[in-house]
C-alpha cells in the first residue's frame, strides 16, 4: 500500500507540475477473438483473429512498465478465451505481478464461466437489463452474464455500461440492479463513442446531458456508481474541444500496435468522446476531491 501511494503521489507531481506525460495504466488487448458480435464493437474477429503469444504479451507488459504504467487491464475480443499452450489468462495476471504491476484487471462479457480468476478486479460489460442487453449483445447473453457473475463469487467485480440510443432508457433500472445484486460492487457508466460504422448508436448531445443529470442524481442518492460527480460534470465539456489527459492510459492493440493515448484521437472522434475516464482524469488534474477519492478507492 505504501509503495502504491508513494508511486501515485510522485506520478501526480511529475505529471501535474512538471509536465511529464507517462502512462499510469495500460489497456492491453490480448486478442480480438470473441464469442459475441456486439452492435457497438469494432474490436472482434471471428475469422483468423489475432491471438498473441505469451512471449508477445510479456514483451508488451515489460514495455508498458518501462514507460511508467503500473496498472494493466487485459481486454479483447473476449480475454477469457485466450490460451497459449499451458498458459491461460491467470498466467498473464501472474506475469504482470512478477514484472511489478500493482494490479491486473480483466474486462469480460461473462458469456462463459470465469470462476477461479485471480485478477485483482473484474469488469463485466452490462449494457442494460434483459432485452436491452440482449438487443446489443445477442439473445440469451443477459441470462448467461447473470449466471456467470453469480458463480464467479469474485470480491471485486463491477460492471461497465456503454450508453447509446438503444439502451439509454435502461440506465436507472440497471443502476438499481447493481445496488441490489450481492455479486456486483459498483457500476461505471460511459457513452458510446461513434467510431466509423457505429455512428447510428450515438446518443445526441441533448439526451446525453439529460442522462448525465440522471446519473449525478442517482450518485448523490448513494447508488454504487464509480463515476465521480466532478468527472460526470466534465463530461459536458467533453462534447467540445477541450484539454484532455488521455495519455494517462497507453493502449496496445490486438495487432500489436502501441498507442500512447486513446485510439479516438487517430479516428478523429474526440469531440464525441463518451469515455468516462476522460472526464475523471480531467477532474483529477483539476484537484476535484471527490474524483481523487474515487480514484483511490478504485486503485487502492
Amino acid at each position: 500500500m505504501i509503495r502504491k501511494l508513494g508511486y501515485l503521489g510522485l506520478w501526480f507531481v511529475r505529471a501535474r507540475f512538471m509536465g511529464r506525460q507517462s502512462p499510469l495504466q495500460t489497456v492491453l488487448f490480448i486478442s480480438d477473438q470473441c464469442n459475441l458480435s456486439c452492435k457497438h464493437c469494432l474490436v472482434y474477429c471471428h475469422e483468423q483473429p489475432h491471438i498473441k503469444t505469451y512471449k508477445q504479451v510479456k514483451e508488451e507488459l515489460e514495455y508498458s512498465y518501462r514507460i511508467g504504467s503500473r496498472f494493466v487491464d487485459f481486454e479483447g475480443g473476449e480475454p477469457t478465451l485466450w490460451r497459449d499452450g499451458d498458459h491461460d489468462l491467470n498466467s498473464l495476471i501472474h506475469l504482470a505481478k512478477r514484472i511489478g504491476f500493482f494490479s491486473a484487471t480483466i474486462t469480460t462479457n461473462a458469456q462463459q464461466p470465469f470462476s477461479g480468476s485471480e485478477a485483482d478486479s473484474i469488469w463485466v460489460s452490462l449494457d442494460g437489463l434483459g432485452v436491452y442487453h440482449d438487443d446489443i449483445r445477442g439473445s440469451g447473453s443477459f441470462d448467461r452474464l447473470c449466471r456467470h457473475i453469480a458463480t464467479a463469487a469474485h470480491p471485486h467485480l463491477s460492471v461497465n455500461m456503454v450508453i447509446n440510443v438503444r439502451n439509454y432508457m435502461s440506465v436507472e433500472e440497471t443502476v438499481r440492479f447493481v445496488r441490489d445484486s450481492p455479486h456486483i460492487r459498483s457500476i461505471s457508466l460511459n457513452f458510446h463513442t461513434p467510431y466509423a460504422g457505429t455512428e447510428a448508436l450515438f446518443l445526441d448531445r441533448e439526451r446525453r446531458l439529460e442522462v448525465i443529470d440522471l446519473i449525478i442524481r442517482l450518485k448523490r442518492q448513494g447508488y454504487p456508481i464509480m463515476n465521480s460527480v466532478s468527472g460526470l460534470r466534465l463530461m459536458y465539456l467533453l462534447q467540445q474541444e477541450t484539454k484532455r489527459q488521455c495519455w494517462v492510459t497507453n493502449f496496445i492493440m490486438p495487432t500489436g500496435e502501441r498507442l500512447k493515448e486513446c485510439q479516438g484521437k487517430i479516428a478523429g472522434v474526440c469531440g464525441s468522446c463518451g469515455f468516462a475516464m476522460a472526464g475523471e482524469m480531467q477532474a483529477v488534474f483539476s484537484f476535484k476531491l471527490d474524483t481523487l477519492l474515487a480514484g483511490m478507492n478504485l486503485r487502492l
